[in-house]
């Protein structure tokens, strides 16, 4: 056993600060020692399964539950009337919608939840899906977001009293001020309008692990206890408390170990909350766990935008105004996981990083019979539709110019000296300098010589020698993070402020416990980094303890790659706060005047000047728990705890560049090469940034080159497995190549920004921009994604493909 000298010792020892470290959670995940919420068993625990909708609409004209009911190994089958009669029937959606927990009066999309079936084990459950009969009567479906708000179609929402699909309209920018440089523009000769039509279609963000809970209602004390794949616990017991009607006390959600989540895993679906009333019937613990159909059919899609963007720009290449109208297909249930106010969220950053006059854009909402969209998939809350839309419409502007893309980029970004920026739709980005993250992106890739390249080989071609042609995609973001500030954030009424607490023990180890939940960030490691430089101890030291309502502060989880802008500036605070009552602890323990001493990068403090008189924190928390004489009014131990409230988002850039070689015989394109320079801020981590880069590139090119749910005129979803749904592996991925930039944030404790989305968002439109750029020899000014093979063919044979229906 060591005693508490030898732990001081050994703590002084240890490396400090920020850098790059092994991951410390990582011990039991290469080990298989990880626990996800299917590898919990409790007592007497029953399963359960959900039955799910053949069709896309239909009205239910009865269901017959009797001969599973009479099953010898089912405990219960739950439906819309039974929970109706419990006042459960309708569940609120985070978009203050509301969304059926099992239907009653009607399906609205293929694979909604119609009925539950709770049983000895999931086999039976599943077995007895096939005893329960349900009588549909088929109505006409709504797949076709640009034929949902026309006269007679079938309405979607009839429990809402509608008379059409329409859910909202929402603008951001200066109308009239807009419309006027347009105006100009159109009657100008040195200024042209560029305009095009483009689709970011529906894509799922397929984690690892699918969703799951284990409900577990005790009948003596009245605690119901959660444990669900979920990334915001806190907000889930208090959403579930809403909609159940229980003391929110009496409520523990606990999110172990998540296997991925990608914002799939924000919100609450059916099948939790028939997971609990399960419990409730049975008076025994109910897992329900989907499977893989399930979680591509029901769960939450992202992006569905139709947009058409237009550009008002001078001849030479100064960009003066945007002006953009979105349509976006929510499904059936608009459960968007939305922070703000505003229904479209974060599409205000349309403007992109470009200095402009003015802009405009216009987002309408609509119904359809599909799955509910709108999750916040990688990318915070619109943005990554927003910055697709942006970085496609310069490349346009480039291509009816005749100007290099990278030119005409560093020609309209925004200039160090700036910032801080308000765009023409009020948002203020706080610090970059997207000039020089542009040049070490293209010195990085050595742009001109691959412009040579690319020309020598269109030479080939022209000359009818059969190669393949090269394309050079760029992308320029700017991201919006953090979903925190009080003035613009909101979810059901509850505010984005997250919670941090701190203790450190009399042997100088600390506990700290935070509000956001890991799906494989690293938050573990990330956040003891961040406590243990401000507390001048190992980060070996700190134990980080996440994902429990009942042993954590309240919080929002973690999306929208809020969690180090947000959890992590509350870990510095409280952090900082637990320092300066230590200052008091080494004043009373010095004899010393508290004015007297300095803090030290090496954990200590020292009487100024003396560098013989000086503590450590470990001695500092022995002193703390002592008999030790304090001031008046000054209490021992060191603990505090912080509610952080950001005064502002974060804005971290980056410039992407991505190369290509297509096959314009077959269509098929191999990504040869991918540059990405991030600003993040400061960097913790150095090694999880670039895990998370690494991850977010492969998304990007997955949603460029091969990710999209389409659907049939039935409203059949023909993306429901991983034949149908094709996701990146590393033989699509080349070797990717980083750089970096740091403009810290000004307003944020340590600088950081987060990174976590960043490449998810900058690189779908690089790929797309490059298969662009390849094909210009056939005339491409654009083509939708994804761009599989037979796509980019058709693009080239003038032949362009629709990607989000499948007309059959």
């Amino acid at each position: 056993m060591q005693n508490p000298s030898d732990q001081v010792r050994a703590a002084e020892e240890t490396p400090r600060g920020y850098g790059s470290m092994k991951r410390k959670e990582d011990a039991r995940f290469v080990r298989g020692r990880g626990q996800y919420v299917d590898d919990i068993v409790l007592p007497r625990m029953l399963h359960g399964a959900v039955l799910r909708s053949p069709l896309a609409h239909a009205r239910i004209v009865s269901i017959d539950t009797s001969a599973a009911e009479a099953h010898p190994r089912v405990h219960a089958v739950i439906t819309g009337e039974t929970l109706a009669g419990l006042g459960l029937a309708w569940m609120p959606t985070l978009s203050n919608d509301v969304q059926a927990v099992l239907a009653t009066d009607k399906v609205r999309f293929q694979g909604q939840e119609v009925a539950f079936v709770v049983a000895d084990d999931k086999y039976t459950a599943r077995d007895a899906l096939g005893l329960i009969d349900v009588e549909y009567e088929p109505l006409d479906p709504v797949i076709d977001a640009k034929q949902a708000l026309a006269e007679g179609m079938p309405v979607i929402r009839d429990d809402k009293d509608k008379t059409d699909n329409h859910i909202f309209d929402w603008e951001s920018g200066d109308r009239a001020r807009t419309d006027a440089i347009f105006a100009e523009a159109e009657a100008a000769d040195d200024q042209v309008v560029v305009v095009e039509d483009m689709l970011y279609p529906r894509v799922h963000p397929a984690p690892l692990e699918t969703c799951g809970s284990i409900a577990d209602m005790d009948p003596v004390s009245g605690k119901l206890t959660i444990y669900t794949t979920t990334q915001a616990p806190h907000a889930h017991r208090t959403l579930y408390a809403l909609v159940a009607g229980l003391p929110e006390h009496k409520l523990r959600v606990v999110s172990p170990d998540i296997g991925g989540g990608f914002g799939n895993k924000v919100g609450i679906y059916p099948g939790y909350v028939c997971s609990i009333v399960g419990s409730i019937v049975t008076g025994r613990p109910v897992k329900w766990m989907e499977d893989r159909s399930e979680n591509l059919m029901s769960t939450s899609f992202a992006r569905d935008y139709h947009m058409r963007g237009e550009v008002a720009v001078t001849r030479d290449g100064k960009i003066r105004a945007v002006r953009v109208h979105v349509l976006a297909d929510h499904g059936a249930f608009n459960g968007t996981a939305q922070p703000t106010a505003f229904p479209a969220g974060f599409f205000g950053v349309f403007t992109g990083s470009y200095d402009l006059e003015a802009a405009h854009c216009g987002v309408t909402g609509v119904y359809t019979n599909k799955a509910s969209g709108g999750v916040a998939y990688a990318c915070s809350f619109r943005i990554t539709e927003a910055v697709y839309l942006i970085e496609r419409m310069v490349d346009v502007v480039a291509h009816d110019l005749g100007l290099d893309p990278a030119e005409l980029r560093m020609r309209n970004l925004l200039r160090p000296e700036q910032f801080p920026y308000e765009t023409a739709t009020g948002w203020v980005y706080d610090s970059g300098d997207y000039p020089r993250t542009l040049q070490v992106a293209l010195d990085k890739a050595g742009y001109g010589d691959l412009r040579a390249e690319q020309a020598e080989l269109r030479r080939r071609h022209d000359a009818g020698e059969r190669v393949k042609l090269m394309g050079i995609g760029l992308s320029f973001f700017t991201e919006a993070v953090g979903a925190g500030p009080r003035r613009t954030m909101d979810i059901m009424g509850l505010g984005m402020a997250d919670g941090a607490e701190l203790r450190v023990h009399p042997t100088g180890k600390a506990v700290l416990r935070i509000s956001v939940q890991s799906q494989g960030q690293g938050h573990e490691t990330t956040f003891a980094q961040i406590a243990a430089k401000e507390l001048g101890i190992s980060p070996d030291d700190v134990e980080v303890v996440h994902g429990d309502s009942d042993q954590t502060p309240f919080g929002l989880g973690t999306y929208g790659s809020r969690s180090t802008p947000v959890s992590g500036a509350a870990t510095a605070m409280v952090a900082r706060k637990v320092r300066e009552r230590a200052k008091i602890v080494a004043a009373a323990m010095m004899e010393v005047s508290v004015e007297d001493l300095e803090w030290q990068e090496t954990g200590r403090w020292q009487v100024a000047g003396d560098p013989d008189a000086s503590v450590s924190m470990a001695e500092i928390a022995m002193a703390s728990h002592s008999n030790l004489e304090l001031p008046e009014g000054v209490e021992g131990h060191l603990d505090a705890t912080v509610v952080y409230n950001p005064p502002n988002l974060t804005y971290p850039c980056g410039a992407y560049l991505c190369v290509v070689d297509v096959d314009p015989g077959t269509g098929d394109v191999d990504v040869r090469r991918f540059v990405a320079v991030d600003d993040c801020g400061v960097r913790i981590n150095p090694m999880i940034v670039e895990g998370q880069v690494h991850g977010g590139l492969a998304d990007g090119v997955g949603m460029a080159l091969m990710q999209g749910i389409a659907f049939d005129l039935d409203g059949n979803c023909l993306g429901g497995s991983m034949m149908d749904y094709l996701l990146p592996t590393s033989l699509e991925c080349p070797s990717w190549e980083l750089g970096e930039t740091v403009t810290p944030s000004p307003h944020h404790p340590i600088g950081a920004k987060g990174v976590g989305e960043s490449a998810t968002v900058g690189s779908p439109p690089a790929v797309v921009n490059a298969v662009v750029d390849a094909l210009a020899p056939f005339g491409v000014r654009h083509a939708d994604m994804p761009l599989t093979p037979a796509a980019v063919w058709s693009a080239a044979q003038g032949r362009p493909l629709r990607t989000d229906l499948a007309i059959t």
